[in-house]
């Protein structure tokens, strides 16, 4: 496996942690149907939230968070309403997320709540 999916699995392995640890209840990771992809599902306060990661060794070309734009929301928001049809969903759902940038071994985790919505 190459070293770019090895940091993105570790982060999304941190991320997971850091949800728990903040009370989320881990539904499903890397979920996948055909070529749609989620990283994280999650139960928290009777939303589902489905949470995009994002991890960086450094942020030298700017945030992690910043390659989550308008074309990645779409996908997201595609696989996700295919997902909540698919299991019959009946909670608000959410679009949050985590931005990790590993340096030295240490991950430096930023949580953004509602980071975008679905467009009309």
């Amino acid at each position: 496996m190459s070293e770019h999916n090895l940091l993105g699995n570790e982060g999304e392995e941190k991320a997971a942690e850091y949800l728990e640890g903040k009370g989320y209840k881990i539904v499903d990771k890397n979920w996948r149907a055909g070529n749609l992809e989620l990283d994280i599902i999650a139960e928290f306060q009777n939303r589902i939230v489905f949470v995009e990661v994002k991890c960086r060794s450094g942020n030298y070309f700017g945030e992690p968070f910043e390659a989550v734009n308008r074309k990645k929301q779409r996908f997201i928001i595609k696989a996700a309403n295919y997902y909540i049809h698919r299991f019959n969903i009946d909670l608000e759902a959410r679009f949050d997320i985590i931005s990790i940038v590993k340096t030295n071994n240490k991950f430096e985790i930023e949580h953004i709540d509602d980071a975008f919505y679905p467009l009309v």
